[in-house]
């Protein structure tokens, strides 16, 4: 497949998988044998991502992800995004807030055969504990 027709496989997932909630997304878009790399305690495989976008989704109202950027090269897609949302349900422990988040993060794909087989997942997750506790990076005035 080419990087653009990659590139419209990994919009398509951010778009009906964490924007819209479609879980569905994830058995079209991903392998049978898809791995999940993320710093979040998940199941493996597509129930793992599953697992990441129904949480995701109950903790914050209104989510919405957007793409900021997309590189492709090869297999391999690297996609910047934004993530945004109100904090009404559990995340990581953390009560609830009430309060608008705003997250980035980058995640890594590799297609095969116009399926995803990996994904590598990393978020601004300091930041976000940030937005909702109400504490200072080390180093700032706060």
């Amino acid at each position: 497949m080419s990087t653009e027709e990659n590139k419209a496989i990994v919009r398509r997932f951010f778009e009906e998988g964490p924007s819209k909630g479609n879980l569905n997304i994830a058995d079209e878009l991903l392998s049978s044998d898809f791995t999940l790399h993320v710093p979040l305690p998940v199941s493996s495989g597509i129930n793992g991502i599953k697992e990441v976008i129904t949480s995701c989704r109950a903790a914050f109202e209104h989510l919405n992800v957007t793409i900021e950027d997309m590189i492709a090269e090869g297999d391999n897609v690297a996609a910047r995004f934004t993530a945004h949302g109100i904090h009404k349900g559990d995340f990581m422990g953390l009560p609830i807030t009430g309060k608008p988040i705003t997250m980035t993060g980058i995640e890594v794909f590799r297609i095969k055969d116009g399926k995803i087989v990996e994904l590598w997942g990393e978020a601004n997750l300091l930041g976000l504990m940030q937005q909702l506790r109400n504490f200072s990076s080390p180093g700032s005035q706060g």
